[in-house]
């Protein structure tokens, strides 16, 4: 893997160059860089400090950002498929239309974060705290969330996401008691539509 300066890699991107596929950045400093449309699928990215950054549509595809700094950065639309994002800040991070299929979010913070209309489906989201974040439209079917804070988390769609008894609910409580609720109040409310149909 081919280690590369902040300086080097601002510097080719001026100059219109978009593939950084597997270059090695960890610890480098991005702070408000604006890399929209970058390629650094598969790149280390470990410990970045990368705030405020604008990646919109970037493709980080199986790039390890373990322990990374992206609270406030601009990630809308971009590709985080199998991203290893364990211990990543993503506080008040802009993620929607994301891609984050089968990412390792373990440990994550991702409180108040943009997430309408990401694809978090099979991901593992063990430990990470969702406080906040808004899930409008966010695919979760197959996520993992053991031990997940989605306390006042927005329409957060648990439906098919594999929960336990330490799942924290957007509700406040915990377990499979809360979803199982959540089932029964929906297949209530069906029925109610059903026999208004009816009559």
């Amino acid at each position: 893997m081919q280690r590369m300066s902040v300086e080097q890699l601002l510097s080719e991107y001026a100059n219109g160059r978009r593939d950084f596929r597997g270059v090695d950045l960890s610890q480098a400093n991005l702070f408000e860089c604006n890399l929209q449309e970058i390629d650094l699928q598969g790149s280390n990215l470990n410990g970045a400090y990368l705030p405020y950054a604008n990646l919109g549509r970037a493709n980080l595809k199986d790039a390890q950002l373990q322990g990374a700094e992206l609270g406030n950065a601009r990630l809308q639309m971009a590709n985080l498929t199998s991203a290893n994002l364990q211990q990543a800040n993503l506080v008040r991070a802009d993620l929607w239309y994301c891609q984050l299929e089968g990412a390792n979010l373990t440990k994550a913070t991702v409180q108040s974060a943009d997430l309408r209309h990401a694809n978090l489906t099979h991901a593992n989201l063990t430990e990470a705290d969702f406080s906040d974040a808004n899930l409008e439209q966010a695919q979760m079917a197959g996520a993992t969330l053991h031990r997940c804070n989605l306390f006042r988390a927005i329409a957060a769609n648990l439906k098919a996401a594999i929960c336990d008894d330490t799942t924290i609910f957007p509700d406040g409580h915990r377990g499979d008691e809360q979803k199982n609720k959540q089932e029964k109040d929906e297949q209530q409310r069906n029925e109610q539509q059903r026999n208004e149909q009816e009559k």
